[in-house]
């Protein structure tokens, strides 16, 4: 995520479809060129109990199409007395993005949510693209985050199995991408609703996976 006033994403998120739900990460450094403008920007944003956005591109950008998605959950919600199911939000948001053909939003996104068809993410592109898969990643430190993904991601995986890969996905992004740092910010969703995990937790896995490994 970078500042108002650049033109090149820097930032590292991911997601990924587990057995009981999605994994949504995303680290914390926000970039204006090559100076580190803040440490702990909030790039993962809760739209529902069921549904989280991971952001990458412009800060303006990102705040306000996270509210326009947030704002369309609750109508959808308050007028069907039912969550908006994840494939929706995607197409939702895609008209958005697609709406500004002359100017358009800088922006990487990545959906993800639990409905009643099961856990879902989903690539959004500036364009308006959205593509569903089983996991991706998105700004500049995506490709450290497909090695490790591409090589640890399997079917079936469990949430607590996700959130590891996550970290180590992150931190792989960390250590090798300048654009990339700060914390690891994660969230699990499941039938169970909306979760991040803390950031005593993290510390506390990623002490484990580095004497493991």
């Amino acid at each position: 995520m970078e500042s108002e006033n650049v033109t090149k994403t820097g930032t590292t998120t991911l997601g990924m479809v587990c057995k009981e739900g999605v994994v949504i990460a995303t680290e914390t450094r926000a970039t204006m060129g090559t100076l580190i403008a803040h440490k702990a920007t909030k790039k993962l944003y809760k739209i529902d109990e069921h549904l989280a956005l991971a952001t990458a591109g412009l800060v303006g950008d990102l705040q306000i199409l996270a509210r326009y998605l947030n704002a369309e959950a609750n109508l959808y919600r308050l007028k069907r007395d039912k969550r908006i199911p994840v494939k929706s939000a995607a197409t939702l948001m895609s008209n958005i993005l697609n709406q500004r053909k002359f100017f358009p939003y800088y922006v990487q996104l990545i959906l993800g949510g639990v409905d009643s068809t099961g856990g879902h993410i989903y690539s959004l592109d500036a364009a308006g693209g959205a593509i569903p898969d089983k996991y991706t990643a998105g700004g500049s430190g995506s490709p450290y985050v497909y090695g490790v993904m591409e090589d640890s991601y399997k079917e079936g995986l469990t949430i607590d199995e996700g959130v590891d890969i996550a970290i180590r996905a992150i931190t792989a992004a960390k250590n090798r991408d300048s654009a990339s740092g700060g914390m690891i910010n994660i969230a699990v969703i499941t039938d169970q609703g909306y979760k991040e995990i803390t950031e005593e937790e993290i510390k506390k896995r990623m002490e484990k996976l580095e004497k493991t490994n």
